[in-house]
């Protein structure tokens, strides 16, 4: 799933497992000799579902997008790559519009590589990075470089994978420096991939447990603060022992990772500092949310990601707050009904809550009969700032500069029924994620720097706010823009960082 900026999500799904419940507009039918379930497919197999009115229309995706990635474009095009079989080389893009015209645009065999499992990161000059994927020991670049080679070799993608695999869906989190961290398995570098050199490694994760897929866990970078020294701070949870996806094709079900991991990497050494989540968790989906805070969702207890491999659905999310007391930062939340477990995703949306749909731990669609049924609906998660005893603090944003400019100031006008002081008043803004397989790619917090609040008029204010300092602290394109106040945020207003 893939938020944009007009309020509508991108949904897909993999093409090769035969028909979907959903039709293409006539005379809209694939046509796929290369497919490995239908040669003529008249059904969807990705669609556009818009938040404001809860209504959805099918788009046509040719090619396979099964296990593929994702980054959106500084002018909010999203850039989808890779996939399997027939789309494991395809470069895919989609450019929201008003109407229902807009639908997907294929580059076949657009990618160096075969790109399936991979992950991708925007860059400050607006390019994408795509690293890694299955047997892929290396990375390119969209779009691809006019001087000469754009394939580059990363022996840390050799180095990471074990009898398991466990180093797919690599960990990308942009560093303030302009360097790239990358995590895999248990090991994470800083990559300098404009020198194709890395620049640091970093201490194994404690404990020796593996984080990415198939031992799925999940990763955010915690919101970079521009009123402060600027640090790095990267947060991991979740995921499985060694040999979890060999013990689960035994039957046996081991117990996921209870730990996350914090490294603030702009130490001079830094180390890992590890903690204990409420509940062991694999595949679960983390997000940032415009507190600060991030919350754990989805996912299971019990074995890893794959076919058949997960037991004991974890239904209740869990929020973190990563600037509480040591040991006050979890809170379970209440639970869902539905199990989410493997090929299930998660999204933020402008309005505070979670979008979070799917779940098919089946090579097809299995509604019956089975133990953890193909599930298609979408559902949202609503934080406990939104629960309307809070709406007397909580800002509506009245007014904004859309367009914001690199360490230029800009206005914000919001009203608020009870203003506490200026001390609980910051403006965040939040880079929507691709997500998928617990994996929120391009999602980033930026505090911004807040010169001054004025009332203008009974519950109305205005706040002058500098815009990012950087592209490397901010990437150019569209963010969420929210003001939080004692801790309850607005709804999300989009702006777009030039």
């Amino acid at each position: 799933m893939q938020l944009l900026w007009n309020n509508k999500v991108v949904i897909f799904d993999r093409t090769d497992f035969g028909p979907s419940n959903l039709s293409l507009p006539p005379h809209l039918c694939r046509h796929d000799p290369r497919d490995l379930a239908l040669e003529i497919d008249c059904t969807a197999h990705s669609l556009l579902y818009c938040v404001d009115t809860n209504t959805f229309r099918p788009l046509k995706v040719q090619t396979d997008t099964w296990c593929s990635s994702g980054s959106v474009l500084p002018n909010g095009t999203l850039t989808q790559t890779g996939g399997f079989n027939d789309g494991d080389h395809v470069l895919r893009m989609f450019t929201p519009c008003d109407d229902y015209n807009c639908d997907w645009v294929e580059f076949p065999g657009y990618l160096s590589q075969r790109r399936w499992y991979a992950s991708n990161q925007i860059l400050p000059d607006g390019r994408i990075i795509i690293v890694g994927g299955r047997q892929q020991f290396n990375y390119e670049f969209y779009p691809r470089s006019s001087r000469g080679s754009n394939l580059y070799t990363l022996d840390f993608l050799r180095e990471t994978r074990d009898a398991n695999e466990n180093n797919l869906y690599p960990f990308l989190h942009l560093l303030p420096d302009g360097n790239l961290f990358i995590f895999a398995n248990t090991r994470s570098i800083s990559l300098d991939y404009k020198r194709n050199r890395v620049v640091q490694e970093f201490p194994p994760i404690t404990g020796g447990e593996p984080r990415n897929y198939p031992s799925s866990g999940s990763s955010v970078l915690l919101p970079i603060n521009e009123s402060q020294a600027i640090e790095a701070e990267v947060l991991v949870c979740g995921g499985a022992p060694p040999g979890a996806v060999s013990q689960a094709l035994r039957g046996n079900f081991v117990s996921a990772s209870l730990t996350c991991g914090r490294l603030k990497v702009t130490d001079e050494n830094p180390n890992w500092v590890m903690e204990e989540m409420p509940v062991a968790r694999v595949m679960g989906d983390m997000l940032l949310l415009p507190t600060g805070d991030v919350i754990i969702i989805n996912g299971a207890r019990l074995g890893t990601a794959g076919w058949e491999y997960g037991r004991s659905p974890v239904t209740n999310s869990v929020i973190y707050r990563p600037f509480g007391d040591v040991n006050q930062r979890f809170l379970v939340m209440s639970g869902s009904i539905r199990p989410r477990m493997y090929h299930s995703s998660a999204v933020l949306l402008p309005d505070g809550r979670i979008l979070v749909g799917g779940s098919n731990p089946h090579i097809y669609y299995n509604f019956t009969n089975v133990l953890y049924p193909t599930d298609l609906s979408l559902e949202a998660y609503s934080p406990p700032y939104t629960s309307p005893a809070f709406s007397s603090l909580r800002p509506h944003i009245l007014s904004q500069d859309e367009n914001l400019r690199y360490g230029q100031s800009f206005s914000v006008v919001f009203n608020v029924c009870e203003y506490t002081n200026d001390r609980v008043l910051s403006a965040n803004i939040v880079a929507p994620s691709f997500t998928t397989h617990t994996v929120a790619m391009n999602q980033r917090m930026v505090v911004l720097r807040v010169e001054s609040v004025m009332q203008e008029a009974g519950n109305r204010y205005r706040l002058s706010v500098v815009g990012p300092s950087t592209p490397e602290i901010a990437p150019p394109g569209y963010y969420m823009l929210f003001v939080v106040h004692s801790g309850i945020p607005s709804p999300g207003t989009w702006v777009k960082i030039h």
